[in-house]
């Protein structure tokens, strides 16, 4: 969908790169995250991907031609979520969906999409009354209005409860499923595991990591077992590499121990996110 080689963009009065040197590609129908640290080059690379900036150095392709062949037509093609909500905030729900939709050629029926997303009941309300959580669900819809190939999600989910989270979630699940592309960013590592077949690291401007979710677990992880089992009151716990679990000390453990909890040595994204990146997660 896209292929990315050498992008490089400085914002003027910046001596600094924003992206210095970026490489990747977007195959068909996947869900692509991009992670990084706040300021490490993640919203630029977006804006860069939908046109919002130009005057980058490198290449882009979309579909195979070069992004600045594309005029307009480009953005009947793709949806948008920016992780800060956009409305006008003295038009109804109704009404921002229906100004948004004047400038789509291919629309979507927008009453199933509201419905999903718990806003029909409040589609004559004013924008600016909504809350932040009804904002973003709104955001989220305004973004599958043209029915687009291509979706870029800048935080979906956060400042959402976890039902309305899980149902966004599965409406990108069955938008991929449908055949769309999806670009994704988030700091909620959970999301982005549950989601993303592939995901890229960005730090300074430059990728460090790129790979499934899968692959960087077992690479950053400890190929072992830790058993928590009870003796005398007291909670013992043992570790066995995954070598040792073949072995008959560890079935005799299972078998003679009163156990209570096993778990892999399996890292998490956000484990590896600190590692990669060498900054924590905030919120």
């Amino acid at each position: 969908m896209f292929k990315v080689q050498g992008l490089k963009f400085k914002y003027p009065n910046n001596q600094d790169f924003a992206v210095n040197g970026v490489d990747f590609e977007i195959q068909k129908g996947e869900i692509f995250g991009f992670l990084g640290p706040s300021g490490a080059g993640k919203s630029t690379t977006q804006k860069l991907l939908i046109k919002l900036l130009k005057d980058y150095q490198g290449e882009i392709l979309y579909q195979g031609k070069k992004l600045t062949e594309y005029d307009d037509e480009f953005y009947q093609d793709i949806g948008v979520s920016f992780e800060m909500p956009i409305s006008f905030s003295k038009l109804t729900a109704m009404e921002n969906l229906e100004f948004f939709q004047r400038l789509y050629k291919n629309t979507a029926d927008v009453e199933p999409l509201l419905r999903r997303v718990g806003l029909w009941d409040a589609r004559h309300k004013k924008a600016g009354e909504y809350s932040k959580g009804m904002k973003i669900r709104l955001n989220f819809v305004r973004a599958l209005l043209n029915n687009p190939k291509m979706l870029f999600l800048d935080e979906p989910t956060n400042g959402i409860d976890p039902v309305n989270g899980k149902i966004m979630k599965d409406m990108i699940r069955e938008f991929q499923d449908q055949g769309g592309t999806v670009f994704l960013t988030s700091h909620i590592m959970s999301d982005v595991d549950e989601l993303c077949d592939r995901v890229a690291f960005i730090v300074n401007g430059k990728l460090q990591e790129e790979n499934s979710p899968r692959n960087l677990k077992l690479k950053y992880g400890k190929r072992l077992v830790k058993v928590e089992y009870r003796e005398n009151g007291d909670v013992i716990t043992q570790e066995f590499t995954m070598d040792e679990i073949k072995t008959p000390k560890f079935f005799e453990l299972l078998k003679t121990k009163d156990i209570e909890t096993l778990h892999s040595g399996e890292t998490t994204l956000e484990d590896i996110f600190i590692k990669v990146t060498g900054v924590a997660l905030h919120g």
